[in-house]
């Protein structure tokens, strides 16, 4: 069996802390141990300048008119990463509805408590789970070279971005600690490689769909693109594996700087579901 080796962009990031939300936790708010690709992606956005225009469903509705953005739809993602511990943090949420600000004020108009003016709404106690020193690697495929030269020329001088670079909450600030063109190859996996890897059911370049069969692991739909549609985000979703690190008898492109095998998600035709 043998594969064509392709350059690929790889990410290496730190972060001191980091919570990337399981969806439907809310009194205690669970999180993933590496982001999903939808928070990849959006960092990614991020650097390249790619927003939301008022009254489109996407950034750009043409079909391959070579902006960023539809250069971004052909990526290809791969995601794998680890953290030294996890703990928990217990705060307040607030809730700007109308109802939870009479239940803590009396009225709409009253914002006073004891003497004391508070901001509107009601608060709610939540826990947060928060992963501490967390390292993630991300790596980028795609097609046309030239256009993970211009994500890397975008994360080097970042001059289009929208906001501070973060990945999961706002508050949760990245390090850049490795950026570049890497070579892959594609070679058999057998190991512990002590990371958490993202397998998706449709894995670019290797294997036949097997690998996602043979991989052990937790199931999820993880979130990749969006439309905006009666002003919400609906998302498309891949099936995703989450694996420990332990893995065998499969093929998968490997990075040999960090030995460690990556999969890279096949993002075209995503299903909403």
């Amino acid at each position: 069996m043998s594969y064509e080796k392709i350059k690929a962009l790889k990410i290496k990031i730190y972060q001191p802390q980091a919570h990337y939300r399981i969806p439907f936790s809310y009194q205690r708010r669970h999180t993933y141990p590496l982001p999903p690709y939808s928070t990849v992606m959006g960092l990614v956005a991020n650097v390249l300048g790619i927003k939301n225009l008022p009254g489109q469903e996407e950034p750009c509705t043409k079909e391959n008119c070579g902006c960023a953005y539809c250069n971004y739809k052909m990526i290809k993602i791969g995601v794998c990463g680890n953290f030294k511990s996890k703990s928990i943090e217990y705060t307040w949420l607030r809730n700007l509805n109308k109802e939870y600000h009479i239940k803590r004020f009396g009225t709409v108009a009253n914002r006073n408590v004891a003497g004391h003016i508070e901001h509107i709404g009601g608060q709610s106690p939540c826990s947060i789970d928060i992963l501490n020193d967390v390292r993630i690697f991300v790596y980028l495929y795609h097609h046309d070279n030239s256009f993970l030269n211009e994500i890397k020329w975008s994360f080097e001088n970042m001059e289009k971005k929208s906001s501070i670079l973060h990945l999961g909450r706002a508050e949760d600030w990245i390090v850049i600690e490795d950026l570049k063109e890497v070579e892959l190859s594609v070679e058999e996996i057998n190991g512990n490689y002590r990371q958490f890897f993202w397998i998706p059911e449709r894995i670019f370049g290797t294997g036949f769909g097997e690998e996602f069969k043979k991989v052990s692991g937790l199931v999820y739909s993880l979130p990749t693109f969006y439309r905006i549609i009666n002003g919400s985000r609906n998302f498309y979703y891949m099936k995703s594996k989450l694996n420990d690190g332990n893995m065998g008898d499969i093929f998968a492109y490997f990075d040999h700087e960090e030995k460690i095998p990556v999969f890279f998600a096949d993002l075209k035709g995503d299903k909403n579901e």
